[in-house]
């Protein structure tokens, strides 16, 4: 007998854009907790640089010199700058890492829409407590674990609501991107402009509100969401069969090359920020632009740029010419490693002393946005709807291992910036990407991805 909820998976539920009305409520918890999360990025590297690791505030955290001295019994001593990179690096990193235990807890022990409502809950809270000095690290430890639950459980559930072979889903996908990226445009103008004038902790607090409106927002739509199965049920599943294994295997074997993908982009949230800082003029008809506004260009133009992607690919689909999600990722790869040269680039053209013009930022976050649709939905739908329905969302946590390690290695290459030219510090990213361009490329000419995910490949 079906329940509620396969109701909002049939085909024929097309209330939300064509998509199932289900949709809604998930994209618009996303919007929302992109909002608060976007907040975070565009002022925690700032924040930690020029405020809180600087003497008369440093002191007032609690625990800090026990984790600053792991830190450093890593990497060696860092300066302000290279620490705040570095703790940039370990907060992204684990906000990506604990959704893989969140996936496991929401599938198999409290249920998928428990376990969004509890990262809700706890991401609020985590906000809250980054008001105050003395609780920086109690506000990151809440914010990850928040993370942990809401995002791989919150994603999957976008999966349940297509049926198997439904081609609307990657479609469906990049319209839950386009809400991540409506989110990453608004909150980094609104924090921005807080921080800037008010002090960092309004900012911060903004980010608070917006999460909470994301669980309101959650609970209001949570009957279009499909309901999760019983526990019982879930705990009773048969092990993995062997092809289940295989898929398993392959997904875990995309993670290297999806890594070198996450050192970049990461990179984008935490070092280009004292990049523009440093180098580009962000003066315009007399106004001072918050830095954290490049943030916002890069999230709108993403969303801008969501209908030419998806026409494109709708006339390659038509004329026999689509390529395959590892092709995707290949030319996304390629168009990232050529804008991040673009960056190093500026300096040699407009000389290391000089400030850079504006427009030049605006044509590098178009490419640089351009490459990233080609990446991140796919990886994202790619995992979805190849992962064993026993694992799903376990499984999206294991992608988000990709930007965990990519977090972490960004955040230690970060402290480069202090010793290199920018234009080799840019150069070395863009290799690192065109790396993983390359590697998806064999994979898309081997068409080895058909033999364990014949659905999606």
């Amino acid at each position: 007998m079906a329940v509620a909820g396969d109701l909002a998976i049939a085909r024929g539920d097309r209330r939300a854009f064509g998509h199932p009305t289900g949709l809604i409520p998930l994209a618009g918890t996303e919007l929302w907790e992109r909002i608060s999360f976007h907040g975070m990025l565009a002022l925690l590297t700032l924040y930690l640089a020029e405020q809180l690791l600087l003497p008369g505030h440093v002191e007032k955290v609690v625990g800090f010199p026990a984790f600053r001295a792991v830190i450093e019994g890593v990497t060696g001593p860092l300066s302000v700058q290279a620490l705040a990179s570095q703790i940039f690096g370990l907060y992204i990193g684990f906000i990506y890492f604990t959704p893989i235990f969140g996936g496991f807890i929401g599938d198999r022990v409290i249920g998928r829409k428990n376990a969004v409502i509890l990262g809700a809950v706890l991401m609020t809270c985590g906000h809250l407590a980054m008001a105050f000095d003395q609780s920086f690290l109690l506000a990151l430890l809440l914010l990850i674990l928040g993370a942990g639950f809401l995002r791989g459980n919150l994603i999957a559930q976008v999966g349940k609501l297509y049926t198997s072979g439904d081609p609307r889903l990657a479609s469906g996908l990049q319209i839950y991107v386009a809400m991540v990226n409506t989110g990453g445009f608004i909150a980094p103008i609104i924090t921005g402009l807080l921080g800037q004038t008010w002090g960092w902790h309004f900012g911060f607090g903004f980010a608070g509100f917006g999460m909470l409106i994301g669980l309101v927002t959650y609970l209001a739509g949570s009957k279009h969401i499909p309901a999760d199965p019983p526990r019982h049920e879930v705990r009773a599943t048969a092990p993995l069969t062997g092809a289940e294994w295989r898929t398993v295997g392959f997904l875990i074997a995309l993670l290297p090359p999806l890594t070198l993908y996450w050192i970049v982009n990461s990179q984008e949230w935490n070092v280009y920020n004292i990049w523009t800082r440093d180098h580009v003029n962000m003066v315009v008809g007399g106004f001072h632009m918050p830095i954290a506004w490049i943030q916002s260009l890069g999230s709108i133009i993403c969303v801008a740029l969501v209908p030419l992607v998806l026409a494109l690919w709708d006339w390659q689909q038509r004329n026999g010419r689509e390529f395959s999600n590892m092709g995707k990722m290949a030319f996304g790869c390629a168009v990232m490693a050529a804008f991040t040269l673009l960056d190093g680039a500026a300096s040699l053209i407009f000389g290391a002393s000089a400030k850079i013009p504006l427009i030049w930022v605006i044509v590098d976050n178009f490419g640089e946005s351009f490459g990233y649709l080609w990446v991140v939905p796919v990886a994202i739908a790619f995992y979805t709807h190849t992962a064993p329905k026993k694992v799903n969302a376990m499984m999206v946590g294991v992608y988000y291992l990709a930007i965990f390690a990519g977090s972490l290695i960004s955040g230690r290459l970060g402290g480069l910036y202090e010793t290199l030219s920018p234009t080799a510090f840019w150069a070395l990213h863009a290799g690192v990407v065109a790396a993983a361009g390359a590697i998806f490329g064999g994979l898309a000419l081997s068409g080895v991805a058909g033999r364990f995910a014949p659905e999606a490949a």
